[in-house]
């Protein structure tokens, strides 16, 4: 295994030796080459990938480290694609405070880089009477998170503006949209790279130690974490600098540092969604993304359109658990979607959309969600927690980065290296 990183202006290699040297010990890690790094990034999703951009732009040695075959290859390549205005979150919550930063940033940022997105707005529908409540709520929210141009309209104008759709009432949201994740997530990339940050692939973080009040980082190539038990490094960084940003495996991750006080890692769980696309339609029946009331552990079946105008439906919500260690670090999630799923969709999808016809919703794909709340649980906030948390220094933990990750990425790495580099 070679790894590249830059150090002191200019690019370095080190070769691995074998983790099964002799000199090794569990704790000490003694014969395992050692080398001391500036920033270290876990996770090549959007916002690890953002957070390496803003550290470059800001001079510090970034060395992003993705244990895939290259960037965004888990959530952040699997999800709706949906610039969020910030209507859902409770007020002050991070959330709702980079979601609102996050979405002009975005918007500001494709535009000056040519990142394919569209402000297409959003329909937030309430199907019966009972539902307008919580409809109520959601515009409280979004008011309150300083959310521009809100406006509650009834069913018959919610109609005219959607001819497929049926409703009792609607909140419309002109600012929301969708933007092209892969084009974004390349784009950040580049000015990354450029600005002198090294992307390692295929290389995985599979734990860490203090020592001497110093964090140490356990790498290993990927290829050889498959059946193999206890997970041992072929290198060990030394970083000033360490974002914890690897989404789904984010809190199991901290759990192996070694040194870390277990009351600080939160509990994750985890919620897969799957998509179906629409088929057998020559033009899209909507022009607006199309929501209903949320549900527990998401946002409900929704309507997304991408930017070609194609029409999925999604994501649904199933909690799953049994994942191991290795699984989540290598992000060997199931990711299948299972045909029998689309049964529940039909009549989801027909509340507000009932000229849906039978045999026309295709597999597409799924994705899962990184929760800090399970099953009946109320919705738990970001979590970000620095040395003033965890007392760890020079470690940063982003647990629960789930919606609206996509939309806040550039808000988050913002506010990191603002506050911890």
């Amino acid at each position: 295994m070679r790894l590249g990183f830059r150090k002191t202006f200019k690019l370095k290699e080190i070769s691995l030796t074998s983790s099964k040297s002799k000199g090794f010990c569990t704790r000490i890690h003694e014969g395992v080459p050692k080398e001391r790094v500036d920033c270290v990034v876990i996770g090549a999703g959007v916002v690890g990938i953002a957070v390496a951009r803003e550290l470059a732009l800001k001079g510090r040695d970034v060395l992003v480290i993705e244990s895939g075959s290259t960037f965004g290859t888990g959530t952040s390549s699997r999800n709706s694609e949906v610039i969020h205005a910030g209507i859902y979150y409770p007020r002050n919550s991070l959330k709702a405070d980079f979601c609102g930063r996050g979405r002009k940033l975005l918007y500001n940022y494709c535009a000056d880089h040519e990142v394919p997105y569209k402000q297409i707005g959003k329909l937030i529908v309430a199907t019966k009477t009972s539902e307008i409540p919580k409809l109520v709520d959601l515009q409280n929210h979004g008011t309150e998170n300083g959310v521009e141009g809100l406006r509650m309209i009834d069913g018959i104008e919610a109609m005219r503006i959607e001819s497929e759709l049926q409703c009792v009432k609607a909140l419309l949201s002109p600012v929301s949209g969708i933007v092209d994740s892969h084009s974004l997530m390349l784009s950040l990339v580049g000015e990354a790279e450029n600005s002198g940050a090294t992307f390692s692939y295929n290389t995985a973080v599979i734990g860490g130690h203090l020592r001497e009040n110093q964090i140490y980082i356990h790498i290993s190539e990927s290829k050889n974490l498959e059946g193999c038990s206890p997970l041992r490094p072929e290198l060990i960084l030394i970083p000033k600098l360490v974002v914890n940003s690897a989404g789904l495996s984010a809190p199991s991750l901290a759990k192996r540092f070694d040194g870390i006080k277990s009351s600080f890692i939160p509990a994750s769980y985890y919620a897969r969604g799957c998509y179906f696309s629409l088929t057998n339609i020559s033009t899209s029946p909507f022009k607006h993304l199309i929501y209903p009331i949320p549900e527990d552990g998401g946002l409900g079946v929704h309507v997304t359109l991408d930017l070609d105008g194609r029409v999925k439906f999604g994501p649904d919500v199933e909690w799953i658990d049994g994942i191991d260690d290795t699984s989540s670090f290598l992000n060997k999630f199931d990711y299948s979607v299972s045909a029998k799923r689309v049964e529940s969709f039909y009549p989801e999808i027909r509340k507000y959309y009932p000229n849906l016809v039978d045999g026309s919703l295709e597999a597409g794909y799924a994705g899962l969600r990184p929760k800090l709340s399970g099953p009946g649980q109320a919705p738990v906030d970001f979590v970000i927690q620095g040395e003033d948390i965890h007392e760890v220094p020079g470690l940063v933990n982003l647990f629960g980065i789930e919606s609206p990750g996509l939309t806040s990425c550039m808000a988050i790495a913002e506010h990191i290296a603002s506050k911890y580099s």
